[in-house]
Parts: structure tokens; C-alpha cells; sequence
């Protein structure tokens, strides 16, 4: 597909349309939801667990997982291009491998809760080297599987509108996810969610193993004028929407980081609540989607992004003038950054599909562009906390403070940063990829000659 081109409609997206398009949807997109699900206990539940249940020092628990994740992302380019090679031999080889992970992933998750009594007998020293190991099988388990799953939806091509609908799918069950994730530990007890988990996971792969498959002639179909086997680092038009999807990521998961400090100090409102503002967060991010997909159709991938943007601006600017006991007010704050976060999670992947398409290397390289999407992904999540973190220790703030400083410093870092970091995010949208789509679909070459239109028209 040259830049610019039409997708066919007879593209496997093209079957996200339509009659029968929410069967396709759910068998592509169900493998969200367990992925989604496994990341809170891996990323939020595994520390507070081994410090609280095992007696783990701080800051060994700390080295070890920062280990851990560093791993986890620099793996992610390597799985990138080795997922490619599966996929040159067969989708069966990729659903193979995918279930091979599958069962790593469970039995690790299941290892890392419940570790060997002979382990913790041995020590502190055996039971963090077991979790370190441990954690980086398990990560790898899971980056196999989520690139894996991101390269069959981009591989599956379509317009615009086509590629939002493959990849909402995909978001909106993971954002169910995360909202069973959050529930299920605190009621039922880890043992039930890790088998909850198990369960969610074998259906989620069954259900892929009937989802829409890639053409098989998609990467013949896809080429280019100007043959593209550069490293994706080295694509100009890869390096500006990463840029952009780096920074605005920042941004986002900035207050991510910071919002129990916010709720707790700024808002001093009761534990009890916490789960209230979470839930409404990420189930209005879910109930977004199909809004933000339809715009798509109207305004195109980017500049419906740009929308995204701005309205999580204006909502943390109003944020910040919060404080003590504005508890419904930031439930309407919580319900509006969630819509804002649909942009983030449906659109930017959608557009890294159609520009992989543009670059002629459709069906044959999209595990490399997103394993350092992936990459990218986590690099955010480290800046978040390597930003956010020390400027408010620099800056005199403490967990539990109630000082007028401190305070306006927590504000500071919770609403207006990133708000600064949007605004960059969108001018970077706009002027690296906005506007140098608009120069090239306004070029004589884009537009048709008129005679050119009167010949297809004719019988």
C-alpha cells in the first residue's frame, strides 16, 4: 500500500464492520481482558505482597524489581522481531507459541503469589532471587503474547475507522480487565484470582484461536514505492509518532503515579472512597471508546487524538483548584480524565497500523514496531516515576503532609505538569504529524486528475 492509498475494503478489518462485527470484535479482543487483568497483581499487588506477607526489605524488593522490569523492557524489540519470524511461518505458529506463553504466564503468576515453603525457609537472599528470576520468565511470558497480539490486530489493516475498531476492542475489554483485577483480590483472596486468572487466559486464547485472520497476501499487497527495510528507529515518520506517544504517555501516566497521594493529602478524603474514584476512572476510559470511534470517521485518528488531549488539559486544570472534601467534584474529574484516556488507549496504536502500512512493510515487520512501541510503553511508567517522584521530595513534599507547601507542590505535580506535558504532546501531534498529512494530501500528486475520476465512473 503506497502512502495515502485506500485500504480495500475486502481487508480482514473490514469484518469489524458490519453484521456479525462484535462476534470478530470479542474473538480478537478478549485476550485484552486477561493481560490487562495479570498487570495489576504483577506491577502493583506482587510488591506490597512480598513486603507485607514475607517481611522483604524496601529497598532489596526495590533493586530487584527495578532488575526485573529493566529486562522486561529491553527484551521488548528482540520479541518484536522474533514474533515477526513466527508470523512469516504460519498464524497457527503464533497461536502456538502464544499458548506456550499462556501457560508460563499463569504458572509464574502462581510461583511469584505463592512462592515454595522450601524457598522461604532458605532466606530472604533465596526468596528474592527466586522472585527476580521468577518476575523476568514471567514478563517475558507476557511481552510475548501482548506484542504478539498488538502485531495480529495491525496486520489486519483497514482505514481509519477500520483500524479504531480492531484496536478499541482490544482496549475496552483490557480496561474490563483491570476493573475485575482491582476487585477480586480484596474480596475472593489472591488464590482465586490467580485461578480466575488461569481461566480468563485459556478463554481469551481460545477466543483468538477463532478471530479474523491477517490475509495471507497482505504482505505482498503492502509494498512501496521505496523499498523500507530500515530499523524502525530509523523511520522518520516512526520516530515523530513515538516521540509524540512518549510524551504524551508521560503525561498520562504521571497522575497515575501520583493520585492516592492527591486523593489522600489534597483531598483528605477516606480510604473507603479510593476505589470509587479508580473504578469511575477507568470504567468511563471503557464507556469512551465507541464515542472516540465514531469521531474517528469524521476527523481522522490524529486530530481526534488532539481532542483527547485537550480535554484531559482542561479537566486537571480544573483539578487544580480543588481540595479538602471536593470528593464529588473529582469524581466528575475522575469520569472526564477517563474519557480523555480512551484517546490514549484506542487511537495511537491504530495510527502505529496505518503507518506501517504506508511504510510498505504491512505483514511482514509490525513485531518490530511494536516491540519498541511496547518498549516505549514501560519507558513511560520508569519517567513517570523518575520525574514526578523526586521533584516532589525536592521540593519538600512528604506522604501525610498538610502544609500549605507541600500541598500546592503535590498540585503542582499531579495536575499542571501534566498539563505542560499534554500541551507539548499536542503541539509535537500537530506539527509532526497533523500538518505534514495535510501538506502531502493537498500535493497535486495526492489529487486525482479530474479526468482520471471521469474514467472510473464510467460503465
Amino acid at each position: 500500500m503506497t502512502p495515502g492509498a485506500t485500504p480495500s475494503a475486502q481487508e480482514p478489518a473490514a469484518q469489524f464492520m458490519g453484521t456479525g462485527a462484535w462476534r470478530r470484535g470479542l474473538s480478537y479482543g478478549l485476550l485484552g481482558l486477561p493481560l490487562a487483568f495479570v498487570a495489576l497483581p504483577l506491577y502493583v499487588i506482587l510488591p506490597n505482597h512480598y513486603a507485607t506477607a514475607f517481611g522483604a526489605p524496601l529497598a532489596l524488593l526495590g533493586a530487584v524489581l527495578l532488575g526485573a522490569r529493566l529486562a522486561d523492557a529491553v527484551l521488548d524489540p528482540w520479541i518484536g522481531r522474533w514474533t515477526d519470524r513466527l508470523f512469516t511461518r504460519s498464524h497457527h505458529t503464533v497461536l502456538g507459541t502464544s499458548a506456550l506463553a499462556a501457560v508460563v504466564l499463569a504458572l509464574g503468576l502462581w510461583g511469584l503469589l505463592f512462592p515454595p515453603t522450601e524457598v522461604r525457609g532458605a532466606g530472604m537472599t533465596a526468596l528474592l532471587a527466586w522472585a527476580g528470576v521468577l518476575m523476568a520468565i514471567t514478563y517475558t511470558a507476557y511481552s510475548i503474547m501482548a506484542v504478539a497480539h498488538q502485531s495480529w490486530g495491525a496486520r489486519l489493516g483497514g482505514t481509519e475507522a477500520q483500524r479504531s475498531r480492531v484496536v478499541a476492542w482490544r482496549e475496552a475489554l483490557a480496561l474490563l480487565g483491570v476493573l475485575i483485577a482491582a476487585v477480586l483480590p480484596g474480596t475472593l483472596g489472591l488464590g482465586a484470582t490467580v485461578g480466575s486468572f488461569a481461566v480468563l487466559l485459556a478463554l481469551g486464547w481460545w477466543a483468538w484461536t477463532r478471530a479474523v485472520v491477517p490475509s495471507p497476501g497482505a504482505a505482498t499487497a503492502a509494498t512501496s514505492t521505496t523499498a523500507t527495510s530500515l530499523h524502525p528507529l530509523r523511520q522518520p515518520a516512526f520516530q515523530r509518532l513515538l516521540a509524540v506517544f512518549v510524551i504524551n504517555g508521560t503525561a498520562s501516566a504521571i497522575p497515575a503515579t501520583l493520585v492516592l497521594f492527591f486523593v489522600q493529602d489534597r483531598l483528605q478524603a477516606s480510604p473507603s472512597v479510593e476505589p470509587a474514584f479508580l473504578a469511575t476512572y477507568f470504567l468511563f476510559a471503557a464507556l469512551s471508546i465507541p464515542l472516540w470511534v465514531r469521531l474517528v470517521t469524521r476527523f481522522g485518528l490524529a486530530r481526534t487524538w488532539l481532542a483527547g488531549m485537550g480535554l484531559s488539559v482542561a479537566v486537571f486544570i480544573w483539578a487544580a483548584t480543588l481540595g479538602a472534601v471536593d470528593i464529588a467534584a473529582f469524581l466528575i474529574v475522575c469520569a472526564l480524565s477517563g474519557m480523555a484516556l480512551g484517546t490514549d488507549l484506542a487511537l495511537p496504536g491504530a495510527m502505529l497500523a496505518g503507518l506501517i502500512g504506508q511504510l510498505g512493510e504491512r505483514g511482514q515487520r509490525e513485531g518490530a514496531y511494536f516491540g519498541w512501541w511496547s518498549f516505549a510503553t514501560k519507558l513511560n511508567l520508569a519517567l513517570a516515576a523518575g520525574l514526578a517522584l523526586p521533584l516532589l521530595a525536592w521540593f519538600g513534599y512528604t506522604p501525610g503532609a498538610r502544609d500549605p507547601a507541600a500541598l500546592q507542590t503535590l498540585t503542582i505535580a499531579y495536575c499542571l505538569l501534566p498539563c505542560a506535558l499534554k500541551l507539548l504532546a499536542g503541539s509535537a501531534l500537530y506539527a509532526l504529524v497533523i500538518r505534514p498529512e495535510s501538506r502531502a494530501a493537498n500535493t497535486p500528486a495526492a489529487r486525482p486528475h479530474p479526468a482520471a475520476a471521469t474514467t472510473r465512473t464510467q460503465p
